[in-house]
């Protein structure tokens, strides 16, 4: 028995050998590329080392045995390759979700540092101004009651701001973690807009910008009130903002489809195209001169409420500023 085994042991290696020598090349060539072919390979190549080593000891006579061992290595290979194909495909499909999931972490981590770090920031600002104007107040620095006064003035808008932008914080975690419940019902895009721009006049005039509002049809919409008024303000706010004296910011409303339109158009003098794809992203400022005050949070809320209405919110540079758009689904849709 072993002088028949020492017989053949050498033709099974000659010819098995360079089969699974050559099995193991492709294998290198299909490393870095699909890994679906690549455990292919991997399960075709024993089984073809196999047939070889089993036809050298054969001396290619084609006997029962001999005919039997190709079948039942056919036959394995018939259920191993289709197998490794998917077994390869599912590996591949999760490898690159987690690869973008991990990447999608370390943005948001990235993101969040950089948010609490600028709020951290926004946030010292005025309290460091509330405490000064407190402790003028408390050692009779300011005695006069026209100065008392002022100083309760300015430390009342300071509160307000510190108020908003909790408030934008807490908006902001709500659609975060998947926490923000809309209760629905048809709202009339007139008294929204209407509303909206009725508070803003009285901030535009103080910079001496133009605030109109037309339509050409005010469409009504399937949703929260209170939230899609706030959409429209934090546009309204940031292009204001954004708009210099004796610019005009317009807000336009239509319908197109099935999707009701809000337009907001300012004079901002356009922003860099590299940076329009992230002006909703909530780490983001731009350049200086488009850096937002306070927490600079308006954007992505916006954004965030757009979308639990199941809608879209797109920015773009168009005439002497950026636009705005908000898509709607509407009442019907």
């Amino acid at each position: 028995m072993l002088v028949e085994i020492s017989h053949i042991l050498p033709y099974a290696v000659l010819f098995s050998l360079p089969l699974a020598v050559l099995g193991a090349l492709l294998l290198r060539r299909f490393v870095r590329g699909s890994l679906a072919a690549a455990l292919t390979v991997l399960a075709i190549v024993p089984v073809v080392a196999t047939v070889g080593g089993v036809l050298a000891v054969s001396g290619f006579m084609f006997t029962s045995t001999l005919v039997t061992t190709v079948l039942v290595c056919g036959l394995v290979a018939l259920v191993t390759v289709p197998a490794a194909v998917v077994l390869g495909r599912s590996i591949a499909r999760r490898s690159v979700w987690e690869r973008e999931a991990r990447a999608r972490e370390r943005a948001a981590e990235a993101s969040r540092r950089e948010l609490v770090a600028w709020i951290s920031h926004d946030l010292r600002t005025p309290l460091a101004g509330i405490r000064a104007m407190a402790e003028a107040l408390a050692d009779g620095v300011v005695t006069q009651p026209a100065e008392v006064a002022d100083y309760a003035g300015r430390i009342s808008a300071e509160a307000r701001q510190l108020s908003g932008m909790v408030d934008d914080l807490f908006e902001l975690s709500r659609i975060t973690a998947g926490a923000l419940r809309l209760t629905l019902s048809e709202v009339p895009l007139a008294d929204v807009v209407s509303d909206v721009v009725a508070a803003e006049r009285a901030v535009a005039a103080r910079k001496g910008v133009e605030l109109r509002a037309d339509a050409v049809t005010w469409p009504v919409v399937l949703g929260s009130d209170p939230e899609l008024a706030r959409v429209v303000r934090n546009l309204l706010a940031n292009a204001i903002r954004h708009t210099p004296p004796d610019g005009t910011v317009a807000v336009q409303v239509d319908v197109e489809g099935a999707e009701a339109l809000v337009r907001v158009d300012d004079a901002c003098g356009g922003i860099p195209e590299a940076d329009l794809p992230r002006v909703f992203d909530v780490a983001f400022r731009g350049t200086p001169s488009r850096q937002p005050v306070g927490g600079g949070l308006g954007l992505a809320i916006a954004r965030g409420l757009v979308e639990a209405h199941r809608g879209t919110i797109d920015a773009c540079n168009h005439g002497a500023g950026c636009r705005f758009e908000v898509r709607l689904p509407l009442r019907t849709a």
